[in-house]
């Protein structure tokens, strides 16, 4: 089971605050993209942002878009993850629907109610 690319997204009050402290701390700006999720817009460098050292540490921070700071895995197969893990009585809070291809997400509660989410960008 690969789980892809590991970062932080955090539960930011003030992106642009938050976006100026880390670019001190060396992370450069990832270029993003605006995405729908159900009737919202979520748009980039104003609701979120993607950031990177050149040493590979992401983060990403979130204005309003998530309740608490969360453990992201990007993976290529979230669905094959998904279903494994609902093979071993893992639950979740949020399924992706395995009868789909290309991007989705799921997201389930480690066993002291950590957020962390499984994200697939990618077909």
């Amino acid at each position: 089971m690969s789980l892809g690319q590991f970062s932080i997204s955090l539960a930011v009050k003030d992106l642009a605050a938050s976006r100026e402290f880390y670019r001190k701390l060396g992370f450069e700006v990832v270029p993003g993209e605006d995405f729908d999720h159900g009737a919202e817009t979520h748009v980039y460098d104003r609701d979120w942002v993607i950031l990177k050292t050149a040493e590979g540490a992401m983060i990403g921070l979130f204005q309003g878009m998530f309740d608490k700071n969360t453990i992201t895995f990007n993976p290529p197969d979230v669905r094959a993850i998904q279903k494994s893990l609902k093979e071993q009585g893992v639950a979740f809070e949020m399924e992706c629907d395995e009868q789909t291809t290309g991007a989705a997400a799921a997201f389930l509660l480690d066993p002291d109610g950590n957020p962390v989410l499984l994200d697939q960008h990618d077909a």
